[in-house]
């Protein structure tokens, strides 16, 4: 009977075995996708050829010929289309880190706010986070830029702020440091500050596996590098940098780093915009750790913010990094719509790009391959430190 029931088994007809058929149908899918894809590839070369136009990247060495308001990089109307893109793509990526920086700062103690047992501190955190996730990002994008860093004094009125700031409608002006003869030197000695950092933190970890009482890290490490700058700074002959003050010339400002109005808005538009959503994603780690731990920690005698620090914060990061990850691809992709106030992030230069070269197909998919290439970073370094974050758990 055994016999029978095997032979049976693998008399099965294929066009009827399930396995077969499934295979069968990922096949045909990819078949008719690529054919589709190949299709369409097709008909735009087609289309383009017909207008005498063919594809190809070579009019990326033709001579750009448009202005860019800012740039982190030698650029001028002589500079091709090329350098263009890197123009526009390194603003992108600096307004995308600064953002992500600032809104999980931000995030993360509205986040903690929100469950502190002061009714009002828990009120204004709760009032914050439902606000700014129920205003469009575009909205708040353009009253930061038309309703507040616009509105600032003119030049000749200039405001002065802390620190030596200066306040105007054509931005900010804040205090920066000009490098000196001894600069390239102290670049060097801050690299010796992050070996050092590196040591530190290395004997915290081996401490803390030894003893099993980690101690605090990263509040150690960034002791060794700032001990090693500090030192380095005080031992050259003449300081590294030389602070330059912003000071007004008739009606313009001079000196120092001045931040435009258009740079300003986004950052902070971005940042504070992604920070509710961030905040409300810490409040659901946190409730997310089970009371229990927080009751054997205060039981051993820890104090409120050594139970935050040291047993509820690591147990909850494994609840905040997943989505924690999907808003900071969210704050990198709506750095987009900086084309609305003016600022030449990616894709308001490739904009320009398109108009004068007239290679849309060319200019869009140099577009998408950059912002895919960025959240692919980003995603692979979340997801890096969430896979080490799981392992140090195990």
């Amino acid at each position: 009977m055994a016999v029978r029931s095997s032979s049976v088994r693998r008399a099965i007809p294929l066009w009827r075995d399930i396995r077969v058929l499934r295979l069968f149908a990922q096949v045909a899918f990819l078949v008719i996708l690529l054919a589709f894809l190949g299709y369409l590839m097709s008909n735009m070369l087609r289309a383009l050829q017909q207008q005498g136009m063919a594809l190809g990247f070579g009019f990326l060495r033709l001579t750009s010929g448009f202005d860019i308001g800012e740039y982190l990089i030698p650029y001028g109307r002589a500079s091709t289309y090329l350098t263009a893109f890197e123009v526009g793509l390194l603003n992108t990526a600096l307004v995308s880190f600064l953002g992500i920086v600032f809104a999980t700062i931000i995030g993360v103690i509205v986040g903690v706010a929100r469950l502190s047992r002061n009714i009002l501190v828990q009120g204004l955190a709760r009032a914050y986070i439902e606000l700014l996730r129920n205003i469009p990002l575009l909205v708040m994008l353009i009253f930061w830029y038309t309703g507040v860093f616009l509105k600032l004094p003119r030049v000749n009125q200039a405001t002065p702020g802390p620190g030596g700031l200066l306040l105007t409608n054509r931005g900010v002006a804040i205090p920066w440091g000009l490098p000196t003869e001894t600069y390239s030197t102290y670049l060097l000695i801050l690299a010796g500050g992050l070996i050092a950092a590196a040591l530190t933190a290395a004997v915290c970890i081996s401490i803390g596996r030894r003893t099993g009482r980690s101690p605090l890290t990263w509040a150690w490490s960034l002791l060794a590098f700032i001990v090693v700058g500090v030192i380095g700074w005080l031992v050259l002959p003449v300081s590294p940098l030389r602070l330059d003050q912003p000071v007004l010339q008739g009606l313009r400002v001079a000196g120092g780093k001045q931040l435009t109005p258009e740079f300003i808005a986004l950052m902070s538009g971005l940042a504070i915009y992604t920070s509710a959503f961030i905040a409300d994603v810490v409040r659901a780690g946190l409730q997310a750790v089970p009371k229990g731990q927080v009751e054997a920690a205060k039981a051993i005698g820890l104090k409120d913010f050594q139970v935050l620090r040291l047993v509820v914060f690591p147990q909850a990061l494994r609840v905040i990094i997943p989505p924690l990850t999907g808003h900071y691809l969210n704050l990198t992709k709506n750095s987009s719509l900086a084309v609305a106030i003016g600022y030449p992030d990616l894709f308001s230069v490739s904009g320009t790009v398109l108009n004068q070269s007239g290679r849309a197909v060319e200019v869009i998919a140099l577009v998408m391959a950059v912002y895919l290439s960025l959240s692919l970073l980003t995603s692979l370094l979340m997801n890096w430190y969430n896979r080490r974050l799981r392992f140090s758990e195990r």
